[in-house]
């Protein structure tokens, strides 16, 4: 339990580093909001867990919804994407053709240059180790949740202001 613990402690220390990213999100989500569009949630694997929050939590995301492939996306929307590895790359392009600003939190690829905002998972992506030397735990799950709601604090300052 320690070295979990102690792997929990680095990725919210690392999180709570990115004020530059989690701003330039917020802002780029608050967008959709304002125009009176909807910030859709497009979240892969365990980073699924975010999309639950934010739709479901006691006080939800305003104007989110659940992106799907039959999702309809104009201008005045936002999409936030968040994936432990490159299972959105298509979404990506296919927003960056259609000039879509999107908020991309992902291990960097060439993704992240499309993205309107980005917040690099680099240094979550170490994992505990088991005695076998296998991977025990990668908590994408936690770090999208980390990001999810400093997002939300800034995005519910920002229409405050």
């Amino acid at each position: 339990m320690d070295l979990f613990t102690i792997q929990l402690t680095r990725l919210f220390e690392h999180l709570s580093e990115e004020h530059e990213a989690i701003d330039s999100i917020a802002a780029v989500l608050a967008q959709a909001t304002i125009a009176e569009g909807t910030i859709f949630i497009a979240a892969f694997g365990d980073m699924k867990a975010v999309t639950a929050v934010a739709l479901h939590s006691d006080e939800p995301l305003q104007n989110a919804a659940e992106w799907s492939p039959a999702s309809i996306v104009t201008s005045i929307d936002r999409v936030f994407i968040l994936t432990p590895n490159s299972e959105a790359s298509e979404l990506a392009g296919r927003l960056s053709d259609a000039s879509i600003p999107f908020a991309l939190v992902a291990p960097p690829s060439k993704d992240s240059e499309f993205a309107e905002a980005f917040l690099p998972l680099t240094s979550v992506e170490t994992s505990l180790v088991q005695d076998d030397g296998k991977a025990a735990l990668v908590p994408h799950a936690l770090a999208g949740l980390y990001v999810y709601y400093a997002v939300k604090l800034r995005i519910d300052k920002l229409l405050a202001e």
